[in-house]
């Protein structure tokens, strides 16, 4: 059993009604050797959008991912297929902080006809964490907030698909004997679409929280 803890970075949707596409995924395999859970290889391919296919500013601020990085990319299909073939033919839980990526990746796979059937024994390790812990139902903790707690270092860039991803597997190395991981499959998950909202504060369940710092409370944009 191999464990794939995947992050996505999707276009800055500020609005209803706007558009968010994938535009990264990254991916950390976890294995166990002798016995010890540990990062066995990664994950990294940009994803051209298609809808609207040039960035916002605000997406690159966010992110750090630049209009030179997606234009050079495969689209979503092909860029899923290079990662379903990395994950391999070993039997697999699929890991991710928070709803959010499953419920943007289910949505775009089916609006764009691409096969589903290989995200299968998802798991949300933010609600994992917070059941070991025993927080309450609405004190999701930020995986910022989670690795300071655990005492683990961040490394890399926030917002980017493979730090995100390495970052969050070493929550999931340190916490392996205390977390349950549970079979399903796509059709059990939710197929509904958050809405982004702008918060601050140590404990969150609301995607894109840090984007309130990069604007003004009075923007229009």
């Amino acid at each position: 059993m191999t464990y794939i803890v995947y992050d996505l970075e999707m276009t800055v949707r500020r609005k209803k009604g706007q558009i968010a596409e994938i535009i990264e995924i990254g991916a950390a395999k976890i294995g166990l050797v002798d016995g010890v859970p540990g990062i066995l290889d990664t994950f990294q391919a940009f994803v051209r959008p298609t809808v609207v296919p040039t960035l916002s500013t605000d997406t690159t601020a966010f992110t750090g991912i630049t209009q030179d990085d997606v234009d050079a990319a495969s689209r979503l299909p092909e860029a899923l297929s290079a990662f379903v073939s990395w994950i391999g033919s070993d039997e697999y839980y699929l890991c991710a902080w928070g709803p959010d990526d499953l419920r943007q990746l289910l949505q775009e796979c089916r609006q764009m006809q691409i096969d589903t059937k290989w995200m299968i024994n998802h798991n949300n390790l933010q609600k994992m964490l917070s059941k070991v812990f025993k927080l309450e139902k609405h004190q999701q903790m930020g995986l910022k907030a989670a690795l300071e707690m655990l005492e683990i270092p961040f490394s890399g860039s926030h917002h980017r698909a493979l730090d995100d991803a390495l970052n969050t597997a070493q929550v999931l190395v340190k916490l392996y004997d205390r977390l349950s991981f549970r079979r399903n499959k796509p059709a059990e998950e939710p197929q509904t679409e958050s809405e982004v909202v702008y918060k601050t504060g140590h404990f969150e369940n609301l995607p894109f929280a840090a984007l309130s710092g990069l604007f003004p409370p009075d923007s229009d944009q």
